[in-house]
């Protein structure tokens, strides 16, 4: 057996085990959610055929000739029955690009179809496209909006970092065949994090922004802002406001964003969001949740303290260290909810808990008071409560 041929036979045992890989709950949890062991995607997912030149007489020592770097970020529908996530995969090149994957439970066995994702350009081509929210509007397209990053035009020649952010939208109804349209505008310099809620709402597009004075920083900006467009085809948005503003000395003082579209519950609009705060060890993302109301999803009814998911163990080591972010999840019809979540901007995992669970978070666990003195208060009330019981 040559050694092309030895090597082509242990990568092929080596990626299919990882494949039928089982995921198993972690044990007791918090009672919020229950996290699964294994990373559901991984840079090794990817299909051999996408990183191997498979010819032996061009790749004699069968190396890899397109490198992936890391999987992770992903927007997350049902579809046909399966639970698929469109993910951004990184080369090492550093240019991300969107692959949808596929599982029938949710929790493993997640495989890439057999081609990412050829999204059209503009006449203004992109450099990086990533971070995908996906979402059936009710208008009976399956919307991707994403980050569409250029380097800023008016940067000096030395200056290879500064980028401008707008956000991209493509519209498909097979996840295969997508249609570009052109990027949406807004009157404020950088749009990250966009997210399309599933109805219209007065008859309008409504979208969940995130205004940025720069690609970095929030600046004045910041905070989950709505906007409204007449249509999707040429979308503009004339007036953001601001719902869920950055606060001084909480999960999300730097900067925070919608995920993924809000889930409907009876109870209101529930939403999975990130918040960034800066420490010494640099930037640290995590999840938190928030109710809005029925009839006017603009309006916040209920929103915990903290955070609701943050980094944990290995979760915390990667390319951007100390982050979890997420711009996917889907709502079972048992009631269910799969939260797929990133971990350092290097895998994607996954939580599972219930609208029940996650509605019942939102409603009665106290709300941020902003100050020590507060947080004290609201575990008196709670000792205070539990000894009633006894």
């Amino acid at each position: 057996m040559s050694h092309f041929e030895e090597r082509w036979q242990l990568l092929q045992a080596e990626h299919a085990a990882l494949l039928q890989q089982k995921n198993h709950p972690e044990k007791l949890g918090n009672g919020i959610y229950t996290r699964y062991i294994h990373p559901v995607l991984t840079a090794a997912h990817a299909p051999l055929n996408w990183r191997y030149d498979l010819n032996p007489t061009t790749n004699p020592f069968l190396m890899q000739r397109i490198g992936v770097n890391a999987v992770f970020n992903a927007g997350a529908m049902k579809f046909n029955g399966k639970y698929i996530v469109v993910a951004r995969v990184e080369g090492w090149d550093r240019k991300s690009f969107f692959a949808v994957a596929e599982s029938e439970n949710g929790v493993d066995n997640f495989k890439f179809w057999n081609e990412p994702i050829l999204l059209p350009e503009t006449n203004v081509p992109d450099t990086n496209v990533y971070d995908m929210r996906v979402v059936l509007h009710e208008d009976g397209f399956i919307y991707g909006l994403f980050c569409t990053e250029r380097r800023d035009p008016t940067a000096e020649d030395g200056d290879q970092s500064s980028a401008v952010a707008q956000c991209g939208i493509a519209r498909t109804k097979d996840l295969k065949t997508w249609e570009r349209l052109p990027d949406l505008v807004t009157k404020s310099a950088q749009q990250r994090n966009v997210v399309l809620h599933p109805e219209f709402v007065d008859g309008k597009y409504m979208l969940y922004t995130r205004p940025q004075d720069s690609f970095i920083e929030a600046g004045k900006g910041g905070g989950i802002g709505v906007g409204f467009c007449d249509n999707m085809e040429h979308a503009v948005i004339e007036v953001e406001h601001v719902i869920d503003h950055k606060l001084y000395h909480t999960i999300a003082e730097a900067k925070n964003g919608q995920g993924p579209a809000p889930i409907k519950t009876p109870q209101g609009w529930l939403h999975l969001a990130h918040g960034v705060r800066n420490t010494a060890a640099g930037l640290r993302y995590t999840l938190y949740l928030f109710l809005s109301d029925l009839q006017d999803p603009t309006k916040i009814t209920h929103k915990p303290a903290g955070y609701f998911i943050a980094p944990e163990g290995a979760e915390r080591i990667g390319d951007v260290s100390n982050v979890v972010f997420s711009n996917g999840w889907i709502a079972d019809e048992d009631g269910k909810v799969y939260i797929y979540y990133a971990s350092s901007d290097t895998r994607l995992h996954v939580a599972v808990s219930s609208i029940a669970q996650l509605v019942d978070y939102c409603m009665h666990t106290p709300a941020d008071g902003l100050r020590s003195y507060t947080s004290v208060e609201a575990i008196h009330a709670l000792i205070e409560s539990n000894q009633q019981l006894s």
